[in-house]
């Protein structure tokens, strides 16, 4: 049984790892399970205080990924129909046209509630640029995550 929850853990690491750039796929909480599915197995244990904290982090990564492209438009100097703008993009590029639309969809947001409130194109684009970097830069942080969960993954099955 060991061998099956060595694998699935293995599978899900792959899975999350794909799962930081892919938007169908939660990158990090699959990368936790694959931690836990290893941890499930008899010779290959974490500490409770590791997976808590792995746990907690997770949590956090996957909140902060819908936050960050909002609060990076808001830097950008967007107003408030930029800031919603980027919300309700993010949601329905999430829902309508997955998975392009979750990169798409709040910079595409951003810039028509910036333009309906009356900023020019430049302003506009600017904000709806902050919320696309805002995208890479929860990418970034989803696959830091995910690759140190799996650097754990791989230490603890090969080294332990």
């Amino acid at each position: 049984m060991d061998y099956v929850l060595i694998v699935l853990g293995f599978i899900l690491m792959i899975g999350g790892l794909a799962g930081c750039i892919l938007p169908l796929l939660p990158g990090p909480p699959l990368s936790y399970a694959g931690l836990l599915l290893l941890h499930a197995t008899q010779h290959y244990q974490f500490s409770s205080d590791f997976l808590i904290t792995w746990g907690l982090v997770t949590a956090l990564v996957y909140g902060l990924d819908y936050v960050i492209p909002v609060f990076t438009t808001k830097q950008a100097g967007a107003g408030k129909r930029g800031v919603w703008g980027s919300m309700i993009g993010l949601i329905i590029g999430l829902i309508f046209f997955p998975p392009f639309g979750i990169i798409v969809g709040p910079f595409i947001g951003a810039v028509i509630g910036e333009l309906s409130s009356g900023k020019d194109s430049a302003a506009a684009l600017k904000s709806g640029f902050a919320s696309f970097l805002g995208f890479i830069f929860g990418t970034l942080i989803k696959i830091i995550v995910s690759g140190m969960m799996f650097w754990h993954f791989l230490k603890t099955l090969f080294i332990v």
